[in-house]
């Protein structure tokens, strides 16, 4: 039976352990870490299959696997390990993370599309058209079902990693 009173109470924020709080946070250290993991593979693997190193892959979106579904499912996953898969909350991530992958394989995938279609008209203008010069919209902005899987595959891994290693530093 869970009793209020014998759960620790979280810090006032004048407290310096607040941010200890926050650093100690399974959930959100391993959504942290899954999107960091998720953004270095695509920039590594570009330096692999390109020989070039693109600093912008560390934040942009788009690409193999996706960092928004590696996120949000470990987010989502870390939450059900540590309050369990009938809490609410984690209810509400899993919904959360649904959207977001949803979102990122249907939406910006098609938004990505329209993107390279309407690039190209612009490429094709004349040079004296008024939109001739526009620059280029990003057209690697959504997200192949496949990347997207990739992504929640990565974020699920990362969260019971974590719990592991919460598990074995904590001696239980």
């Amino acid at each position: 039976m869970d009793d209020a009173r014998s759960s620790p109470s979280p810090p006032s924020p004048s407290s310096s352990s607040a941010y200890s709080y926050v650093l100690l946070n399974y959930p959100l250290i391993s959504a942290i870490v899954s999107f960091a993991i998720a953004q270095s593979i695509k920039f590594f693997m570009t330096w692999y299959r390109e020989r070039r190193w693109d600093a912008k892959l560390l934040i942009g979106s788009g690409g193999m696997p996706s960092s928004h579904s590696a996120t949000v499912t470990a987010l989502a996953a870390a939450i059900g390990i540590q309050d369990g898969l009938g809490s609410s909350i984690f209810a509400a991530a899993t919904i959360f993370a649904s959207v977001v992958m949803h979102d990122a394989f249907g939406v910006r995938l098609h938004a990505g599309k329209q993107a390279e279609v309407l690039n190209q008209i612009v490429y094709e203008l004349p040079a004296d058209h008024p939109l001739s010069d526009t620059r280029p919209l990003r057209e690697l902005i959504g997200h192949t079902p496949l990347q997207v899987v990739a992504g929640a595959v990565l974020g699920f891994v990362i969260a019971t990693t974590g719990q592991l290693i919460k598990k074995v530093a904590s001696g239980t």
